[in-house]
């Protein structure tokens, strides 16, 4: 079990997963944590506080599951590759998505708050490393240019299932298609 204040801001992704930005106060943190009305203020001064608190472990949590995700899976090939982000698309609208749904309202957010854009930029370096890590490993000669058009591409899947869900979702086929067009083996450059 972790500490009273993750506990707080567990319960405040929850709230915000369910209910969104709107639903995101003090009271409604505390109830859903089951605590005393003003514990959430007492760790939290302000909404700003709480809602940049929230970013901090809405981020330590998402890259948590992607690096269960990533020890768990070492993609090789553009098939590969393609399989495991099907795979975290999977997790993500399932048993994840509350936190999913806690991350798209935080993108909007951004939207509005440029600081909480930096701090999301910051936060994902590292679900960034991995990511680019596995386009280099599974035959990308320029991940940089390969990355966003791929994540781009799985954000919008993700985004469409939880707004729409779909009881056979199996984002694989998609994936698998811009994958194998953006990413080419290493093999194929050298026959170009």
């Amino acid at each position: 079990m972790g500490s009273r204040r993750e506990e707080l801001l567990d319960a405040a992704i929850s709230v915000l997963g369910r209910s969104g930005m709107h639903g995101l106060t003090h009271r409604a943190v505390d109830a859903a944590a089951g605590r005393p009305p003003g514990s959430t203020s007492n760790h939290f001064r302000t909404r700003d506080a709480l809602l940049y608190a929230v970013v901090e472990r809405f981020a330590a949590r998402e890259r948590a599951n992607w690096e269960t995700l990533a020890t768990t899976m070492y993609p090789v090939t553009p098939e590969e590759f393609a399989r495991a982000m099907a795979v975290f698309a999977q997790a993500a609208t399932g048993p994840h998505r509350t936190l999913t749904l806690a991350r798209y309202a935080i993108l909007v957010e951004a939207g509005i708050h440029p600081s909480l854009r930096a701090q999301l930029l910051a936060t994902g370096a590292r679900v960034n490393a991995w990511f680019m890590n596995w386009l280099r490993i599974a035959g990308s000669t320029d991940p940089e240019r390969d990355a966003p058009m791929i994540m781009n591409h799985w954000t919008g899947i993700v985004l469409h299932e939880l707004a729409i869900p779909d009881p056979a979702f199996d984002p694989y086929p998609q994936i698998a298609a811009l994958v194998n067009a953006v990413v080419r083996p290493r093999s194929a450059e050298i026959q170009s």
